[in-house]
């Protein structure tokens, strides 16, 4: 059995293929670890390129596009190997990347996944949107990171350089332990994509896992290779999965309460962006919501199959409105924050 698969989902991305793979394939080249492209039905020339340019590089094609969370879970089913490093195809890792993420795991059993601090590719200095420094949850769902939250990324002045225990690991780069991977129920194939790593680490925690940064890894994100921030799909995914997200994992007393109130700020949010003239964002929420209520039968099959509830949130969510935080006591960095997060887990800091 291989000890680590680099595993990436590539979906008309042959670009940045072009640009990435090189400098992947170089910093992961040390014994025990396979690099693995799997195509997810691009009609672009990516298989193509690859059979050409890289023809020892193990291909995994499939017929159409399964999205990032069924994409995921075919290819890894096909994939022997004690850990599985799931890795975007527009990112650039550095020497020895693998090391200390192997060692954590290694060295700790009760952590099952981690990730790397993750920077910005086009601005170096500073940390990037879709990871940073490890990934949290308010108690509404709403989702930030240390060294981003809403729209205002930090610098990266190592004032996150301490290996700490989180809520979420980014799908953009995560390292996962392979039998906790199949044994929790890999992602969840109604999401498609975005939000699936959160409802995974959920799951995980809920296990009674762990999840955890480490800084001394580091990669660096394109990011937006796929859909860009502000598409009307994105947004869709985003709304959609974030109810599927809470309805699944929200312990038993907090489920009515916090999703009747997530469902008044959509609202509210759809109504910003009519006002804004955004018709394809505004109805966006509204197929989300629509689309939440029809799935809601399959949901609650899956609530009440999915690890352990608690009588509360799980150790490192965040028990205030991040919205409320960051708009009226203008807490716009982690630093501000922090102590009503990780004080709350005693066992945060390695």
């Amino acid at each position: 059995m291989t000890e680590i698969a680099v595993v990436i989902l590539n979906w008309n991305t042959r670009e940045q293929l072009e640009s990435f793979l090189p400098n992947i394939l170089e910093h992961s080249a040390e014994e025990g670890v396979e690099v693995i492209v799997a195509d997810n039905g691009s009609t672009d020339d990516s298989v193509a390129f690859m059979r050409k340019q890289y023809p020892r590089v193990r291909l995994i094609e499939f017929d159409r596009n399964y999205g990032f969370t069924g994409g995921y879970n075919k290819a890894l089913a096909q994939v022997q190997a004690r850990y599985y490093v799931l890795l975007n195809s527009d990112v650039e890792v550095t020497p020895n990347w693998l090391t200390p993420m192997k060692k954590c795991l290694d060295e700790n059993p009760q952590i099952a996944a981690c990730m790397p601090k993750m920077k910005a590719w086009h601005n170096k200095s500073y940390f990037e949107y879709a990871g940073a420094a490890g990934g949290f949850i308010d108690k509404y769902g709403y989702p930030f990171c240390r060294g981003r939250i809403l729209d205002t990324v930090e610098p990266d002045r190592g004032q996150y350089d301490e290996s700490t225990s989180i809520f979420w690991a980014t799908g953009a780069c995560m390292f996962i332990r392979s039998d906790l991977f199949h044994q929790t129920g890999g992602f969840d194939d109604a999401f498609f994509a975005h939000m699936e790593e959160i409802d995974l680490c959920w799951r995980i925690i809920n296990a009674g896992y762990s999840v955890q940064y480490i800084p001394e890894a580091t990669v660096f994100h394109l990011g937006g290779g796929t859909l860009p921030n502000d598409n009307p799909f994105k947004i869709y995914l985003n709304y959609r999965n974030n109810l599927f997200l809470l309805y699944k994992n929200l312990p038993e007393k907090k489920l009515f309460p916090v999703m009747f109130t997530r469902m008044v700020l959509d609202v509210i949010s759809s109504f910003i962006f009519l006002f804004k003239g955004k018709i394809p964002h505004f109805l966006s929420v509204y197929k989300a919501h629509r689309d939440y209520w029809r799935a809601l039968s399959r949901l609650k099959v899956k609530r009440r199959t999915n690890p352990q509830y608690t009588s509360n949130y799980p150790p490192n969510v965040y028990k205030k409105s991040i919205l409320f935080s960051y708009i009226i006591r203008k807490k716009a960095v982690f630093s501000q924050i922090q102590q009503d997060i990780l004080s709350r887990n005693p066992a945060g800091n390695r």
